[in-house]
């Protein structure tokens, strides 16, 4: 284990125990387990409740002796003794308060160690997936999960076990006094109950509703040139606004609710509170106690019913914790686990494709069935069809983007969907029909953002694509920002970074989805000269186009129509057939 891991785990005593019973309710995941293996944290956490509530009970004594023996003997000395031990106490108190409120914050942040990068991964799963709303959206759910976990509503949990203590000490004045606040307790936390249910519903509405307005401005924000370019503004404001007004109509209900729920609570603890000062003056009026508990009363009452007053304030940001973990359950639980550490040597590329049939998620309809092919090492394969045979598809599950139905993708013998995603992905390259860049250099966007890759390694992988002296040309040449999304190049500019960064290590496995769709002339050439390099490599290369003329360097044919293969085998064999009316059944051309 890295010794940053260990470190981690000593700080915030985390570690591969047995775990509670008292926490084994919660899922088998990797949240799951890190809420279960952070029990320590908690329990010294609970443990410091304890003290900080024991030593609260230096008030409502230091009342009683000031009133019980200071106010009798006129002692000045007994006065200040008492005072300075007291105050003493209450910063012991503090102190410890401190300590509880720091140990929950670092254990929010192993938390956040331990889960963050899952989620992350589990977030692009679910975007590869093509599920609605997967967005940044798992990161804020982990970060409002973490921040009410760790903060003033957790800490008014912590003191609610405690309540009993201050009950105890009331029963103990009088069992009147005792009972009293207790009937206040129970009628303070059936409010709360009622307050929940009544928030409930309006609240799940709206952030389901605020979750689909942000995801629909989001996508709104990606294509704002063809919204202006349309005059598409209007429109999108309308459905933008169907689910805003349900954001704030239910929200609003909800904080309605809620403030009324607030209010009777606020109103039925200062009733109590007052309920309990006029019975100790009827109890000290009648000789029961001393008058010196009058002051104690209130206080011990006071601190009883205080953690359900907090834990009411807190509603709305426990509500969002609760909603907010079990989208994250829901996240983790459909993610794909992950596949086996084990490193595989750099693949020679022979690339063969067995029986598969592949439907998008929701969809009944197969776009891809019943291919077969295979590729030797260093042959380049072209693939071309109408628009919706199930080209880009193909792409996606050659590189083990995605899964197929039936049938298996292998590279070398080895599944590319289970194969570790960071290993695979250092022996293959993959140009995407939609070329997307990161905010950052150049230079990063080729090198992929990975550390260990050199400034050679990246001017190589530009000088293979033909984009050196284009990068070059650039303001800052590899230092230039592209901007968010790679906007400030052209569409022909990020297509051939994007090649560069396909390129990057002298891939053994290239998949090029449509590389020449922006391209111009010398952009086209400089394609074909890095095709050919690729292929003096040895590389083992697939190339996806409508335009027939990237194919000069392909060995091999692919032709699909309809989701199924129609023609397959040496190019100029295929290309013959093509130019000739094709026959209705599927078949493929054998080598000469």
């Amino acid at each position: 284990m890295p010794a940053n891991q260990l470190a981690v785990r000593w700080r915030y005593g985390l570690d591969e125990m047995k775990f509670l019973t008292f926490l084994s309710d919660i899922p088998d995941n990797v949240l799951g387990r890190a809420l279960r293996e952070g029990y320590r944290p908690a329990l010294v956490a609970f443990g410091f409740s304890l003290v900080s509530n024991l030593l609260y009970l230096a008030l409502p004594l230091y009342t009683y002796q000031v009133y019980g023996r200071v106010m009798t003997s006129q002692s000045q000395a007994t006065l200040w003794s008492l005072t300075f031990i007291t105050l003493l106490v209450f910063a012991v108190s503090s102190v410890i308060d401190d300590f509880r409120a720091r140990i929950l914050i670092n254990y929010g942040v192993a938390l956040d160690q331990r889960v963050s990068g899952r989620i992350f991964a589990s977030l692009f799963d679910a975007a590869v997936r093509g599920e609605p709303g997967a967005r940044a959206q798992a990161l804020r759910d982990l970060d409002q999960f973490r921040q009410s976990l760790t903060g003033i509503a957790a800490a008014a949990i912590f003191d609610v076990p405690w309540i009993p203590v201050f009950l105890f000490a009331l029963f103990i004045i009088d069992p009147l006094v005792g009972w009293v606040t207790l009937a206040g307790a129970l009628i303070l936390l059936g409010l709360a109950i009622a307050q929940a249910r009544a928030t409930q519903s309006a609240l799940r509405d709206a952030n389901e509703a605020a979750l689909k307005s942000y995801s629909f401005t989001d996508a709104a924000l990606r294509n704002g040139e063809v919204v202006r370019a349309m005059g598409m503004l209007p429109t999108l404001g309308q459905a933008w606004s169907k689910y805003r007004a349900v954001t704030i109509e239910r929200g609003a209900a909800a904080a309605e609710a809620s403030n009324m729920y607030n209010d009777i609570i606020k109103a039925v603890r200062m009733a109590f509170q007052v309920l309990i000062v006029a019975i100790g003056a009827y109890l000290i009026m009648k000789g029961t106690i001393h008058s010196g508990l009058l002051f104690a009363n209130m206080i011990l009452a006071s601190r009883a019913l205080q953690p359900i007053e907090k834990i009411v304030g807190s509603w709305d940001p426990l509500n969002n914790m609760v909603a907010a973990y079990g989208r994250l359950q829901n996240l983790l639980a459909k993610a794909e686990a992950p596949s086996s550490a084990t490193t595989l040597p750099r693949p020679l590329g022979k690339l063969s494709v067995e029986g598969v049939n592949f439907a998008p998620p929701g969809m009944q309809r197969l776009v891809l069935g019943n291919i077969n092919f295979a590729l030797e090492p260093s042959e380049i394969l072209g693939v071309i069809g109408p628009s919706g045979a199930g080209k880009s598809t193909l792409a996606r599950l050659l590189v083990g983007i995605w899964k197929p139905l039936q049938g298996v993708v292998r590279l070398d013998g080895a599944d590319v969907f289970t194969w570790d995603r960071a290993d695979f992905g250092r022996h293959v390259g993959y140009l995407p029909q939609d070329t997307e860049l990161f905010a950052g250099t150049v230079r990063n966007n080729i090198a992929r953002f990975r550390p260990d890759v050199t400034d050679e390694e990246v001017v190589q992988a530009a000088q293979l694509a033909g984009v050196h002296d284009l990068i070059l040309r650039m303001p800052k040449g590899y230092d230039t920002e592209v901007g968010e999304g790679g906007t400030v190049l052209s569409a022909g500019q990020r297509q051939r970074v994007g090649l560069a960064r396909a390129m990057l290590a002298k891939p053994a496995f290239v998949v090029l989805d449509e590389p020449n769709a922006n391209l111009d002339a010398e952009g086209e050439d400089a394609l074909m000269r890095a095709i050919d390099a690729m292929k003096a490599n040895g590389a083992t290369v697939v190339i996806i186009s409508h335009k027939p003329g990237v194919f000069r360097a392909a060995d091999k044919m692919l032709v699909l129509r309809d989701g199924r293969v129609e023609l397959f085998g040496p190019r100029d064999q295929v290309m013959a057939r093509l130019v000739k009316p094709a026959p209705t059944e599927v078949r493929a051309v054998e080598a000469g």
